[in-house]
């Protein structure tokens, strides 16, 4: 079998991802906004009425992608990447033939609903599916079949934020353990993230997800980044620890009472904020945007920082399928803002300072919580083409990821990995008594 009919499926892999991606961003867009306009102009509700309908439909939607998660694909739970970093070790398997539908219908539900979720991560789940499948297919094995797999995954993310060289820069530094390197394999991945980007420009329209204006700062600024980067490094390792409690804590209460209990709960809450505090919902990316230009209060931004930080642990520990990375971008975006405010009560702040500081955030909280400096600083200038603050964004970035190691932090998709191969050998032991 010759490089080029590997290359070939590569890009056939990455067509395809392309079309399931776009569906997906839309599909997410769309119901999101339906449902909560049907109860509010379609069926005129208001005040109580209205706050008791969309929580138990928001509930409804969470309940609903939890169960086909845990009926037909346990494994499509939550973001999806440490299963495909999982695989590419041979440590898991890939059923693509029921992650696929699940991770699509069950991830529709549970972003829609309004909880702080991401959709790079079922996309991503998604494309290395879809790899997968073709791999069965041509009953490839092996690195061919490794190969494959990232190259599905970074179409995955190339899908999920129209952001093709993050994405091959995501399978290089984030799986640089797993990904079974060679001319072959690499140049397989570049061709799904291409093939995708094309196809995702076209359906959806080429143009950055958060689209920010910035210009480029002043040299005697930087070292406030460096400043930035080492809080937002102490942010990440509080991040991920969090989360990790919060899964385990969520866990045990599950299996005490029932799976369903908390979820239904966090549902409730999220159909509720969705009308009373939207800030606090969704995934984020748009709310990023709107962050840069409203000129909060230093007061309301910590504030939408501690919610979005307890929805994003709640959101995720349910189980249901959705990822972290816009949750985390979104964070980072408030945490930058609070910073420039701060510093604007000191100090006469540069022109457009405040959206450089929550551009160059996104960078920095990217790279501590997910371990990849490079990939942080491309997939934000990526995603809003602000090519300008480059360098802040650099220093930003690296200077966190260095506080996180500092600190003892390790790549949350590592952690989880273990986890998940930790209860699994746990539940095997368990069943042998």
């Amino acid at each position: 079998m010759g490089n080029v009919a590997y290359h070939v499926v590569a890009i056939l892999v990455g067509a395809v991802v392309g079309v399931l991606g776009s569906g997906f961003h839309v599909g997410v867009e769309k119901l999101t906004a339906a449902w909560p306009a049907f109860l509010d102009t379609g069926l005129g509700l208001d005040g109580f009425p209205l706050y008791a309908a969309a929580a138990l439909v928001a509930a409804a939607m969470t309940v609903v992608s939890l169960w086909l998660v845990r009926r037909f694909a346990p494994e499509a739970s939550g973001s999806g990447v440490p299963e495909i970093e999982g695989a590419m070790e041979g440590l898991r398997e890939v059923h693509w033939h029921r992650v696929l539908p699940v991770k699509f219908v069950a991830g529709l539900l549970s972003l829609s609903s309004g909880m702080v979720l991401g959709r790079e991560g079922p996309t991503i789940h998604i494309g290395a599916s879809v790899a997968k499948a073709a791999s069965d297919l041509m009953k490839w094995s092996g690195e061919d079949m490794r190969g494959l797999l990232a190259a599905g995954g970074a179409a995955g993310l190339a899908a999920a934020f129209n952001a093709p060289l993050a994405a091959v820069l995501f399978v290089i530094e984030e799986t640089r353990r797993q990904f079974p390197y060679s001319s072959r394999t690499y140049i397989a991945v570049v061709l799904a993230s291409i093939a995708s980007a094309i196809v995702t420009e076209y359906l959806t329209g080429n143009r950055p997800y958060m689209l920010l204006e910035a210009t480029a700062i002043p040299y005697g600024w930087l070292p406030a980044f460096a400043l930035l980067g080492l809080i937002l490094g102490g942010a990440g390792f509080v991040f991920n620890r969090t989360l990790v409690w919060s899964l385990d804590h969520v866990r045990r209460f599950g299996m005490r009472s029932s799976f369903y209990i908390f979820p239904t709960f966090v549902g409730l809450t999220v159909g509720v904020l969705m009308f009373v505090r939207p800030e606090a919902t969704q995934g984020g990316e748009l709310l990023a945007v709107q962050l840069t230009k409203e000129s909060l209060p230093l007061g309301m931004l910590a504030f939408v920082v501690l919610l979005r930080f307890v929805m994003t642990m709640a959101s995720y520990s349910t189980g249901v399928a959705g990822g972290i990375f816009a949750p985390i971008l979104a964070l980072a975006t408030t945490i930058g803002l609070c910073y420039g405010t701060t510093l604007d009560l000191f100090f006469d702040l540069p022109y457009q300072a405040h959206t450089t500081f929550a551009i160059a955030a996104m960078g920095g909280l990217f790279a501590a919580t997910i371990g990849a400096p490079l990939v942080g600083m491309v997939l934000v200038l990526e995603l809003t083409s602000a090519y300008a603050v480059l360098v802040p964004v650099m220093i930003c970035a690296i200077f966190a990821h260095m506080a996180f190691l500092a600190l003892g932090g390790r790549p949350i998709y590592e952690i989880l990995l273990e986890r998940t191969l930790a209860i699994e050998a746990e539940a095997r032991a368990a069943g042998s008594r």
